[in-house]
Formats: structure tokens, sequence, C-alpha cells
């Protein structure tokens, strides 16, 4: 079973950190992405541009980012293969972050295609 775990949190925390504290998150993240490859059980993952650089596609055309009024913005995701929900759960338990963000998981569910 495919999940993503999305990564929210507050980009005006990262933003606040020094190089040295945003090199050791991302030295964390290498860490967990090394674990995640040991157990096969990545399929991808990325982190993502300020939400400020995002465009949206909508029937009226193409809009500038941010979208959402809220403290949180998705910063990152991955994509992994686990055997069910709560191994997923357990994988997202273990990600890095920083203090308040969030990490949701969702199934990405098989609809007869191709993986």
């Amino acid at each position: 079973m495919k999940f993503a775990l999305l990564i929210y949190g507050a980009e005006a925390q990262w933003d606040a950190l020094d190089d040295a504290a945003q090199a050791d998150v991302i030295g964390q993240h290498g860490a967990y992405t090394e674990a995640l490859t040991a157990a096969k059980a990545l399929v991808a993952g990325e982190p993502l541009a300020p939400s400020a650089t995002a465009k949206r596609v909508t029937d009226a055309g193409v809009v500038d980012g941010p979208y959402a009024d809220t403290k949180e913005q998705l910063g990152g995701f991955y994509i992994i293969e686990a055997a069910d929900e709560a191994s997923a759960l357990d994988w997202a338990a273990r990600c890095p972050r920083l203090p308040g963000d969030q990490i949701e998981v969702r199934q990405a569910p098989d609809f007869g295609g191709e993986s």
C-alpha cells in the first residue's frame, strides 16, 4: 500500500532557524530517507519551495499563492510503501519535524492502474 506523508509546518519557524539549525534538520531528513530506503519503503520524497512561490491553476486561470490563511504550510512530502496504515503511522511518527509541525498520513488508493 502506498501512503503520502505530508509535512505541514510554519514557514516562519523554519526561516527563524540559523544556518546550522537548518543544516541539522536537513541532516535528520537525510538519515530518515536512508532508513526508509534501507527498509525498501521509500517511493519518493521532496522538500517544496516556500508557499509564496506556489501557483494554482483554476478555471479562471493561474493564481499566485499562498492560498490558505493558516499558520502551517505544506513544506514537503514522502511517498512510502507500507504493509498497512499502522506501519505508515509508525514511519510518520519517526519523520523529523520542528516543534508544532504535523505529518498528515493519507493512503494513495490503488484504482487498478500500474504503480
